[in-house]
Formats: structure tokens, C-alpha cells, sequence
């Protein structure tokens, strides 16, 4: 695993860790906000053929 992938698989699983909390606290914005982080992680994974399964659902269709 390169440096890359290790610091976008980090960045991922801090993210989701965030959204669920978000979530919980039924913070909207912030959940938002982590979405949003979480498909731009996807979408930057996808693009350098890295496989993520924390992102694997925000991956766009």
C-alpha cells in the first residue's frame, strides 16, 4: 500500500467515523458536509484505481 492510499483510506475512515456521529447528533450540516467528503475521496480513489471499502457506497453511479 503506497503512502497515498494509506492517507486517503485514513482520511475515509475519520470521515465516516464523523458522518455517523453527525448523524446521530442529527447534525444535518455536518452530515452534509461529510458526504460530500466522503464522494470527493471516492471519486479521487476511483481515478487512481484504488479500492476503499469505506467509500464503496459513495461512489458515484
Amino acid at each position: 500500500m503506497t503512502e497515498f492510499h494509506t492517507e486517503i483510506t485514513r482520511r475515509a475512515s475519520r470521515a465516516v467515523q464523523s458522518l455517523r456521529i453527525a448523524q446521530e447528533s442529527g447534525d444535518d450540516y455536518l452530515a452534509s458536509v461529510r458526504e460530500a467528503e466522503l464522494e470527493n475521496l471516492a471519486r479521487l480513489a476511483d481515478e487512481h484505481g484504488l479500492r476503499i471499502p469505506d467509500l464503496a457506497r459513495f461512489n458515484a453511479a
